[in-house]
């Protein structure tokens, strides 16, 4: 979460992803529930096994975030059922317009944040994003202040170290330059 904060700072890059990721997440939610199974008589979409999956992994990090994301996800399934029930050229439809609709949203953040987005440095960044959300709103409502100072501290180093390794590349790159300048001169 530490690596995903260094990512969002600036306020306007957060409130566009609070919009993007659960669009992204809805999106990515509704091909899944085209896929239906009988599981000793209850009905199981792909979508909640997905989510299942993802939710597993947020229970070992942190049960009460998962708590909430089980809240959330629960909503976001229910929302692209409704979606796959419309059919098939709706629900790809409804996809397409959820997917990049979102990826606008959170492009446009990074805009704002003057950064590109963590996942492009690390792809499995993109896990963590829903999770990063709701921990951003338990420490907006002053749950978890230790797990939200550690991640701000180590948020803060990770930028601290990017930008000594961008100052470490920029001088390199300065100095050959200015060694094939004098060369060509």
């Amino acid at each position: 979460m530490a690596f995903y904060a260094a990512y969002h700072q600036d306020a306007r890059n957060k409130a566009t992803h609070f919009v993007g990721v659960p669009l992204i997440m809805l999106a990515i939610l509704v091909p899944p529930s085209f896929i239906r199974l009988e599981v000793l008589g209850v009905g199981v979409t792909a979508a909640m096994l997905l989510a299942a999956a993802v939710l597993a992994y947020y229970f070992v990090l942190d049960v009460a975030l998962a708590l909430a994301m089980l809240a959330v996800l629960g909503v976001l399934i229910w929302l692209a059922e409704l979606i796959a029930a419309r059919g098939a050229a709706q629900g790809w439809t409804w996809f397409g317009v959820l997917f990049v609709g979102g990826w606008i949203l959170q492009l446009v953040g990074h805009v704002f944040e003057g950064r590109k987005p963590a996942l492009a440095d690390n792809l499995f960044q993109i896990f963590v994003a829903p999770l990063f959300l709701a921990a951003e709103v338990f420490f907006a409502l002053g749950y978890k202040p230790r797990l939200h100072e550690n991640v701000q501290n180590r948020a803060l180093q990770f930028r601290r170290a990017q930008s000594a390794d961008s100052s470490t590349t920029l001088t390199r790159t300065s100095s050959r330059s200015g060694a094939a300048g004098s060369r060509s001169a």
